[in-house]
């Protein structure tokens, strides 16, 4: 070693040559989804194999059912079964800290209106409900939105112009099984379920287009309107609030993405679920919400589908009361394709719902939710920079935080791995590849460009939230203690929590 060089640390002080050679690496170690330990268990889980001739499976020694290929699991299924090989289960749940978690609290929050506590049974209510749903139920969802979104305008909503939905991921499954062969453009990252739809509906030819961090994550009205002209896009499909990165298209951008649809006869669906998610700066300002029903001209001409419902506005995602709200001649091919693929969402609760969408009711329900919410974000992104890990597109509406993990140690600075290191510590967050909307699944994961990233819910309660906070403290002080060679190995593939599941179930 004599006459080798001793490089300096930044504090100044030398460091051992072979510490150095270490580092390295580590570095060079993982480029690769083969040198990773997490991205193997990833890919041996069925359905996140890179895509090829032959189906794919659990164990194709044990497989009974000729034919069924496994579509990949979303991020919260999966981050959900590999939390239970570390010993997550649903009984002992309050141990654990779920920052990967795509629901709001369901609690009592203050302010906000008293939570359902029962449901009425009528008898009436024991038959199947029609596949577009109850007809009051779809008579609320429409004056709600003609009070909030169109007041003054000739054109308003009606029942027909709505269609009640068991989720919000069967609103999305009916809308895909009525398009027709037509190039579907979609944004990197957006919601994980996308994947999974334009997997399973090949008749949507997926078109991508990756949002820049430098641009906030904004949608680009001008790139889609280039893609219509020269790709022939047909549909256009996106999550506004953006689910991950917190971001929001609004006002005449907004406008201007509804007129383009309008003018180029291309069809707009937009996923609004975290439509009242919005945090204003002015204190006059709660209770706003979002929602290109705003813009729309003429409710049964312009081709633009809303998807929504209780789940996270309501904050009941246990209900599975959704809907698809669109032109009258849509309804009808949801409710025949919803006929087949779901057949309706549940009678009671639908009638149970119906007293929620009382514009007082949900006036109030929004200004809770955007105190209590607004407050629980920037508590968790000041813990986030006490931390060292500041945030650079802060969420301007959603739950979400989409925190890059580019500066930290390898291999803690992809997603995957740090999503294992803390499932040590009874922590759940969910991997950024997750929202790379990839169907064909060829991508090696390195190259994706969420790799470096994770997504955090502030939908918990802040005790929990705390909690996991706390999680991610105990990894990065390991991390400044032990170097990189303390992570990226040593993780549990069991998955005997799913059976401990069952029988929960």
């Amino acid at each position: 070693m004599s006459g080798a060089s001793t490089p300096l640390s930044r504090s100044g002080r030398s460091t051992p040559l072979h510490f150095r050679d270490i580092v390295h690496d580590v570095i060079r170690h993982y480029r690769h989804e083969k040198d990773s330990e997490a991205h193997r268990i990833f890919r041996q889980s069925a359905g996140h194999k890179p895509k090829g001739a032959v189906p794919q499976t659990v164990n194709p020694d044990e497989e009974t059912v000729p034919g069924i290929e496994h579509p990949g699991s979303t991020g919260v299924i999966y981050c959900s079964d590999r939390a239970m090989a570390n010993g997550f289960n649903y009984a002992s749940s309050h141990e654990w800290a779920n920052l990967g978690q795509g629901a709001p609290e369901v609690g009592q929050i203050p302010e906000a209106p008293p939570r359902p506590t029962s449901i009425p049974l009528p008898v009436d209510s024991l038959e199947y409900a029609p596949t577009t749903g109850v007809k009051a139920l779809r008579e609320a969802v429409a004056n709600l939105y003609n009070q909030q979104y169109r007041q003054g305008k000739l054109s308003q909503y009606t029942y027909e112009n709505v269609c009640i939905v068991p989720g919000g991921r069967a609103g999305l499954s009916r809308v895909a099984a009525v398009v027709g062969d037509v190039y579907c453009s979609y944004q990197i990252p957006d919601y994980t379920a996308y994947d999974q739809v334009l997997s399973a509906f090949k008749r949507l030819v997926p078109v991508p287009t990756a949002l820049d961090a430098d641009n906030n994550y904004k949608l680009d009205v001008e790139q889609i309107k280039k893609d219509i002209r020269t790709q022939g896009l047909e549909v256009i499909l996106a999550s506004n609030p953006r689910n991950p990165t917190g971001q929001v298209i609004e006002g005449d951008d907004l406008k201007t993405l509804v007129e383009t649809a309008r003018e180029a006869s291309a069809t707009l669906i937009l996923d609004e679920f975290y439509s009242w998610y919005m945090y204003p700066d002015d204190e006059k300002d709660y209770g706003r919400s979002v929602s290109s029903a705003e813009y729309i001209d003429n409710v049964n001409q312009d081709p633009v589908v809303i998807v929504n419902g209780l789940t996270k506005n309501w904050r009941l995602p246990g209900w599975r009361v959704c809907w698809v709200l669109g032109p009258k001649n849509l309804i009808t091919a949801l409710s025949q394709s919803g006929s087949f693929l779901d057949g309706g969402a549940n009678h009671p609760l639908q009638l149970a719902a119906i007293p929620l969408l009382d514009p007082e009711r949900v006036m109030q329900e929004k200004i809770a939710l955007q105190k209590h919410f607004k407050h629980k974000r920037d508590h968790v992104l000041k813990r986030l920079e006490q931390l060292g890990l500041k945030v650079k597109v802060p969420p301007v509406a959603t739950f979400y935080i989409w925190l890059n993990l580019e500066h930290l140690p390898a291999p803690l600075n992809n997603g995957l791995t740090f999503f294992e290191e803390l499932l040590k510590e009874k922590t759940i967050v969910i991997p950024g590849i997750f929202f790379d909307i990839n169907p064909a699944h060829r991508r090696n994961l390195f190259h994706s460009p969420c790799h470096h990233f994770v997504r955090l819910s502030f939908g918990p309660p802040l005790e929990d939230l705390d909690k996991g906070l706390d999680a991610i403290g105990r990894v990065l002080k390991k991390a400044k203690k032990e170097g990189g060679t303390a992570f990226g190995h040593s993780y549990k593939k069991s998955i005997e929590g799913v059976h401990q599941l069952d029988k929960l179930i």
